[in-house]
């Protein structure tokens, strides 16, 4: 397996000016300006979300038929009702009564099935900066674009919101498995820096401690699956319009964001990305976890502000002899090489294709030739 990266971002990224687009999930109102400098837990805009329709089966409820419902309803059609109040009672002394599960205005009553739609009040939704900056583009209804100088680090594919916290290094060396019980009270609100695996219960155990997110080398597929509850293949389906992985609907969210670095398995986090978050422990930082497969591509990140001056643009390093590259193949997946020739023909590889080609030198000093796709720039 490899994985190809067609940006030219490297995925450790020192110092670099990070944007970061914050938008509502349906139109709503803009509360800053632009130029604004804004904090993690400050709101940047406001919406209501409306909420999914709540179907009572009134007939049942009452023990009449659904002929009698119109008769016994308390509202009528476009009438408002509070959570609480009563919403049709049976005719009778002993004459059950039917309660309003929603506030909210009722809809429909048909007579034909003895239900009724009730259409719940929209809630507020906010939308928090989650990263200290400077809102540098304001888009109309929808949310707002920050900018931060900020160390970064690309995962392969993560899952769940972006959520803010305070880094906590709670592996010693990349190769670790954190184990639960290596999670608790202190770890409320922190983003943990893992090793190379992470077990389903770990998970629960960091969700029950209130963990905002955990970066890891790898996990296993047994393990995410037992962790998220998919019952079938179908929940490893991206979206079939947004391209998001995993889907939206297959997987809500699991209440705090998972970021991958290597992929699945037992895999050591690279030294390149471990080095950069456990020297920026304590620090506060963004984790993405969205992950999008098509374009506008996204890789799941972790954004660390820094207070000092830093380049505008991400470097993009080109791939030519003393690179510092990451391997990307399945036997050297995360280890890091130095480029030492890079083929002008396309060249056989170990799996006998003929392609374009690099040869790279590891830290054991042996060499060998990867296809381009195998290997991603460092600097």
């Amino acid at each position: 397996m490899s994985l190809y990266i067609p940006e030219g971002i490297p995925p450790v990224v020192s110092n670099a000016m990070a944007r970061i687009e914050r938008r509502l999930p349906f139109p709503g109102e803009v509360l800053v300006r632009q130029g604004s400098r804004v904090e993690p837990e400050d709101t940047v805009a406001q919406t209501l979300k409306p909420e999914p329709p709540q179907i009572i089966n009134v007939a049942r409820s009452l023990g009449i038929s659904p002929r009698q419902v119109h008769r016994a309803m308390r509202r009528e059609v476009h009438s408002n009702v509070e959570a609480g109040q009563m919403l049709a009672r049976a005719p009778g002394m002993l004459g059950r009564s039917c309660i309003a599960p929603v506030s909210g205005m009722i809809a429909n009553i048909d007579n034909e099935t003895g239900y009724v739609t009730i259409a719940p009040d929209p809630t507020v939704y906010t939308l928090q900066a989650t990263v200290r900056g400077i809102v540098m583009e304001v888009i109309p209804y929808e949310g707002v674009v920050i900018e931060a100088p900020s160390a970064q680090a690309y995962g392969v594919f993560g899952i769940g919101d972006d959520r803010s916290g305070v880094l906590q290094l709670l592996a010693t060396d990349p190769s670790d498995i954190v184990k639960p019980d290596q999670i608790d009270a202190r770890s409320a609100y922190a983003i943990l820096i893992c090793g190379a695996g992470v077990s389903a219960a770990a998970l629960r155990r960091a969700v029950q401690e209130q963990v905002r997110g955990i970066i890891v080398g790898g996990i296993d597929e047994s393990e995410l699956h037992d962790f998220l509850g998919w019952a079938d293949a179908r929940s490893w389906q991206m979206g079939l319009h947004s391209w998001q992985w995993p889907s939206p609907l297959s997987a809500p969210d699991p209440k705090l964001t998972i970021l991958v670095t290597e992929g699945f398995g037992v895999r050591p986090m690279n030294a390149a990305t471990f080095d950069l978050l456990s020297a920026q422990d304590r620090q506060e930082a963004l984790i993405e976890g969205i992950t999008r497969l098509r374009r506008p591509l996204r890789r799941p990140r972790v954004v660390i502000p820094l207070m000092r001056n830093v380049q505008v643009e991400p470097p993009h390093p080109s791939l030519r002899p003393g690179a510092r590259v990451r391997l990307l193949d399945n036997d050297h997946l995360g280890q890091i090489a130095q480029v030492r020739t890079v083929a002008t023909a396309p060249r056989r590889v170990a799996s006998r294709a003929t392609l374009p080609a690099v040869e790279v030198v590891g830290d054991d000093g042996v060499a060998l030739w990867l296809p381009r796709t195998c290997v991603e720039v460092l600097s």
